[in-house]
């Protein structure tokens, strides 16, 4: 995501929502972890109209989809691209919205760990791992089949836009090194 938090599940809306927290930061070097980085660029304040689209993108991709589904979604897209800003945002806006710390957990290794998901979330799951990783090849019709014959079209269609955008601000958080553990879950609800 960017340097102002994202939107209904995105980016950070200030510069002072992505400024580093003195008192963390102080407690953190106390504590010895690693110094906290700051992003590259605060590509938000930057591209406005870029980030207000993506903003209604989101939210508009959204729309249909069960609320915990949706973050569980997220959270794997981020998973696989690296995207440290939305897995802070996600995991909390997820444990907000009424999900497990244990599936949130086990998502990670979700074929190893069926047993804590439904057959259309494990759909879901799969159809996002096979939209995020096209380096490996096309989506599979087998894939596609699954989660089709579980979804309505419309919830399909929507679920479709939910995991290209999700990929989208993935691209602009580990692009720009966007700083995760700022973010207040519900922020963008």
């Amino acid at each position: 995501m960017t340097t102002t938090n994202e939107t209904p599940n995105t980016a950070p809306d200030t510069a002072q929502d992505a400024a580093p927290d003195t008192t963390a930061n102080a407690a953190a070097k106390t504590a010895g972890y690693a110094p906290e980085r700051a992003p590259r660029l605060e590509w938000a304040k930057h591209a406005p109209e870029v980030y207000k689209a993506m903003i209604r993108l989101d939210t508009a991709a959204k729309q249909g989809l069960d609320a915990r589904l949706y973050e569980l979604v997220k959270i794997r897209a981020s998973q696989l691209n690296h995207c440290a800003f939305c897995l802070d945002m996600h995991t909390k806006d997820a444990l907000a919205a009424g999900e497990s710390v244990e599936r949130i957990v086990q998502l990670s290794a979700w074929e190893e760990s069926r047993h804590f998901y439904t057959e259309k979330e494990l759909a879901a799951i799969e159809l996002t791992e096979a939209i995020t990783v096209l380096t490996d090849g096309f989506v599979p019709d087998e894939v596609y089949d699954r989660a089709a014959g579980l979804f309505e079209e419309a919830e399909l269609a929507q679920l479709i836009a939910a995991i290209t955008v999700i990929n989208a601000w993935n691209r602009f958080g580990v692009t720009t090194r966007m700083t995760p553990g700022h973010y207040r879950p519900g922020r963008h609800a």
